[in-house]
């Protein structure tokens, strides 16, 4: 149903929530890069004033649609998206003041000794003022936030006139922050709900630091310098946060309430990592590569171009037969990264970062072992809607000219041996792939329009056209590749394929070392109401049993690719979870303290990677149970059971 909107914004304010574009307001939002702490810090005291006030926000640029929101600012001063950054050393005392000038009362979470949304919340009045005291004792990355409007749901659900009200408290270790300057990032959404939308969404978007792709600030680097990033999300859905080409060690992680550093034993290495609705992580990468490179959400309706306030950029349409061919179906146009159709379009949660060359690059000699993958699409493979798929060059599947493999074929490379892949392009529009995981050049990391550097950037592959990319993997593990143009269509319909890439010598043995797929069962036509394609396993929608042996040690490659949903898994006998050990994530080993044995149970989300082994003790069977948990406002969707027969 339509959103109703609170008293904040009628009676005069403002009687429409968006603004013609480039309509001047009196009040305009500052766009904060959380880089500059607020308040007046003395002798171990922190003395700040806040006040929340209504303002035009513009987080398309400033020729982009506005919105009317309420924001936080220093007494006196512009109003900022996300808030004023509250940063101060351990041990430092906060006296904070917050004055509501808004005609409703707001609740404030986050100024107290009790952090997060279970500790203290005070509701001020219109025209009224609060003042908070609380000592920062524990290092981290918190939030603090405001509400006005109160229909059911925590503070989370906000997602209109009150979603902006957030800010971050960072509190630094003893030790201080560090010689290397760190970044904090803040995720908020913004989104009209209209159950009359063939999406379910009106409008909507999801923004860092206030603002949505291609908008957000590029991020200025050195080949070789050293990142320290902070995380937060203030928005009620979990966000896989990626990163391509590099591996970052997670160094802490919070949820508004406690956090928690990482000891250096502790910390491991990943290339997606989820945080959850109002959790925080910490991370620290150095870009050993020169080029463009990105960060974002994996969940793909979290980086379409309809991840905008402007509504001329509709939700993607799925693909169907109709003007342009037997399964013609529309291209996303060229965003601000590139130019024309062969560049990516996204929008919403989307990181660019530059990377500068600072001395050699060191590539990989050796002549490349050379490989053909042939992108496909054919029409009515998901009702009226088209199926996409790899096909390996070579293989039975390529002669058969209507036939597609979901999920792509298993690559298995070899650490250290460059390949050369072609990619061959037989769909209906145009094509890219992303080598997730691997750490690799520039060029060939698979984002059309931005992968490269300025004059040489990664084209998409036009229908009937080919390009060739070549890599060297340097790490043995678990990855994989699918699309990376129209993501929301092209993955969800079969555009993925697993990676295992083998130490020197070593041979892949499928008996033993099993791969377990997680994806979409065809596309999603709506994220709001659906209807919800079914969870596949390797591709199929009820897998056959699973055949083990008793005492025989298995690798299990456990890969979350579906567009937006998690997986919730179980491996069960008739008392419950068996035992596994984790041994790797993102295709990385983890620390030797976190590879212990403990219960066959695992959540992870859309980028995720997880390795374990699992030794069945017995004869008889298991239970191997996967489902869709609910998220947001997705219900969940029914469980899948496959027998795991033990001999």
């Amino acid at each position: 149903m339509a959103y109703r909107l609170s008293p904040l914004l009628t009676g005069g304010l403002l009687s429409a929530l968006l603004a013609i574009r480039g309509t001047p307001s009196p009040t305009e939002v500052t766009l904060n890069d959380n880089r500059e702490p607020a308040g007046r810090l003395h002798g171990g005291v922190l003395t700040l004033r806040l006040e929340v006030r209504t303002g035009t926000w513009r987080p398309e640029g400033p020729d982009g649609l506005a919105a009317e929101v309420a924001a936080f600012a220093e007494e006196g001063g512009a109003l900022q998206v996300p808030g004023p950054l509250v940063r101060v050393p351990v041990g430092t005392t906060v006296h904070a003041t917050v004055r509501n000038t808004l005609r409703v009362p707001v609740t404030i979470y986050g100024f107290g000794e009790r952090r997060g949304l279970a500790g203290d919340t005070v509701v001020i009045a219109p025209d009224e003022a609060h003042a908070f005291r609380f000592s920062a004792t524990t290092p981290g990355s918190f939030y603090y936030a405001g509400r006005t409007t109160h229909g059911p749901g925590p503070l989370f659900t906000r997602n209109q006139e009150d979603s902006q009200l957030n800010g971050a408290i960072v509190v630094d270790p003893p030790e201080g922050a560090g010689a290397v300057p760190d970044r904090v990032f803040l995720i908020s959404l913004w989104v009209r709900v209209d159950s009359t939308k063939p999406s379910g969404i009106a409008k909507g978007l999801m923004t860092l630091n206030g603002r949505s792709w291609p908008h957000t600030e590029r991020i200025e680097v050195a080949q070789g310098d050293s990142l320290h990033w902070r995380v937060l999300n203030l928005t009620n859905l979990p966000h896989p946060m990626h990163l391509h080409g590099f591996y970052f060690q997670l160094r802490g992680r919070g949820d508004g309430v406690r956090y928690d550093r990482l000891a250096p034993a502790e910390r491991r290495l990943a290339v997606t990592e989820a945080v959850p609705p109002g959790g925080a992580m910490e991370l620290a990468w150095a870009p050993t590569r020169p080029g463009n490179w990105i960060f974002h959400c994996h969940m793909a309706a979290h980086i379409t171009p309809t991840a905008l306030l402007d509504a001329s950029k509709r939700y993607p349409e799925v693909a169907r037969r109709g003007a342009g061919g037997p399964h013609a179906m529309h291209a996303p146009p060229g965003t601000a990264a590139g130019s024309g159709p062969m560049a990516h379009a996204m929008g919403g949660l989307v990181l660019g970062i530059h990377v500068r060359p600072r001395g050699a690059t060191v590539r990989a000699g050796g002549e490349p072992r050379r490989l053909r993958l042939l992108i496909r699409s054919l029409p009515d493979v998901y009702g009226p809607y088209a199926g996409y798929g790899y096909v390996l060059g070579g293989s039975p599947e390529e002669a058969v000219a209507d036939r597609l493999t979901v999920p792509g074929p298993l690559l298995v490379l070899e650490r250290g041996v460059p390949v050369a892949i072609t990619l061959v392009n037989q769909s209906h529009e145009p094509a890219a792939v992303h080598w997730h995981g691997i750490e690799l050049e520039s060029f060939p990391d698979g984002v059309p329009g931005w992968s490269g550097r300025p004059g040489d950037l990664l084209p998409a592959v036009a229908p009937h056209d080919s390009l060739t990319v070549r890599f060297t993997p340097p790490r043995a593990g678990t990855f994989m590749y699918h699309s990376h143009f129209n993501e929301f269509q092209q993955i969800g319909s079969g555009l993925y394929g697993p990676i295992v890439v083998m130490e020197p010598g070593a041979r892949y043995d499928s008996t033993t070392d099993r791969v377990l797929l997680f994806s979409d069962g065809g596309p999603t036509l709506s994220p709001i109401k659906g209807p919800f394609p079914p969870t596949l396993l390797n591709g199929q929608r009820q897998p056959a049993p699973i055949e083990l042996r008793a005492g025989v040690r298995y690798r299990l490659r456990l890969i979350n690719i579906h567009t937006d949903d998690p997986v919730a898994l179980t491996l069960t006998d008739e008392h419950g979870p068996v035992a596994w050990r984790p041994i790797a994530k993102d295709g990385a080993d983890l620390p030797a303290s976190q590879a212990t044995a403990r219960p066959a149970e695992l959540r992870f989300l859309p980028g995720e990677i997880h390795d374990v082994e699992f030794v069945p003790r017995a004869a008889g069977t298991l239970r191997l149970t996967y489902r869709t948990p609910p998220l947001g406002r997705r219900p969940a969707l029914p469980a899948t059971t496959v027998l795991v027969r033990v001999r």
